[in-house]
């Protein structure tokens, strides 16, 4: 993933591709005390405009970043959000909900898939210089 502040992202299952707007990262402690980090997206396709929060669990991404020697960044946590809103989107499960939550599985999941995606930046990045 190489832009996780504004994407395209579908089609879903009826067909249509959404306009993606990162519109924020915060912990929810601070506005709904919950310990998780919340990531905001804003989605919009032809006159409909939604919002999205995607709330992960603060301890799971703290164990995750451990276990996979990553740094627990904003960056981080908001392309590992994209992931499961790109699958909201793709399978219009949940898109109903305004704030929803990954599992562990999901959330472990994406970042296996995070750390392939920055290991092969790395391999192409090498290779080019």
């Amino acid at each position: 993933m190489e832009n996780f502040r504004e994407f395209s992202c579908g089609p879903d299952p009826f067909g249509r591709t959404w306009q993606v707007w990162f519109k924020w990262l915060q912990t929810a402690i601070s506005i709904r005390h919950s310990d998780s980090v919340d990531v905001k997206f804003v989605l919009h396709c032809d006159d409909e405009t939604i919002q999205k929060t995607i709330a992960m669990s603060h301890l799971t991404l703290r164990e995750l970043a451990a276990s996979m020697e990553t740094p627990m960044s904003d960056a981080w946590c908001s392309r590992l959000a994209v992931q499961h809103l790109r699958y909201l989107i793709t399978s219009a499960e949940d898109m109903e909900k305004d704030i929803v939550t990954p599992s562990r599985a999901q959330l472990t999941q994406y970042a296996e898939a995070e750390k392939r995606w920055e290991a092969e930046q790395v391999r192409s990045r090498r290779g080019a210089a």
